[in-house]
């Protein structure tokens, strides 16, 4: 059986590396990279009374792990300013209740840059925030930012469907 519905020719998975990450409506610039999303439920482990060899195991509760994005320093302020929603060293003030928590789409598209897949992360805050690395004269690296995103919970985007994906032909 095929992987692919639509394409059913296609048997390569989607490469990670084409991606965006979009919040208040709009794409972030410069976002290279995004954590795993991760969840894991507890195991509630009990037993009935009259049945002395054996337990039984039950789902408890759902942990969602932080969401990390990272992404080269640049002049735009985006992260900085969701950071400061949270604490604003200016101000001294600790939490803006009004708008510290966004929900998040990354999208991940084809080798075509259709989007093939999305998920909708809920309740973001920013619980770290780096502006810089640490700096080496020696080194030949992009400085790099970045937001470790505290959530409560993501869903993939079921209204995204596999794209007919187009056909090129070579040119005459």
């Amino acid at each position: 059986m095929a992987q692919f519905s639509v394409n059913a020719t296609r048997f390569d998975p989607y490469k990670n590396f084409k991606f965006r990450v979009k919040w208040d409506g709009r794409y972030v610039a410069g976002v290279s990279k995004v954590s795993a999303l991760k969840r894991t439920t507890e195991v509630v482990e009990h037993r009935e009374g009259g049945d002395p060899s054996s337990g039984r195991k039950s789902p408890g509760r759902t942990k969602y792990e932080p969401v990390t994005l990272e992404r080269g320093v640049t002049h735009d302020t985006e992260f900085e300013k969701w950071a400061n929603k949270v604490w604003n060293f200016q101000s001294n003030n600790e939490v803006s209740l009004k708008d510290f928590r966004k929900d998040l789409i990354v999208d991940l598209f084809n080798e075509a840059g259709q989007k093939v897949i999305s998920y909708k992360i809920f309740r973001c805050w920013v619980s770290e925030y780096q502006a810089l690395p640490d700096l080496d004269a020696n080194a030949n690296a992009v400085a790099i930012q970045t937001l470790k995103l505290e959530n409560e919970g993501w869903e993939r985007d079921y209204d995204v469907t596999e794209p007919a994906e187009p056909s090129f032909t070579e040119p005459s």
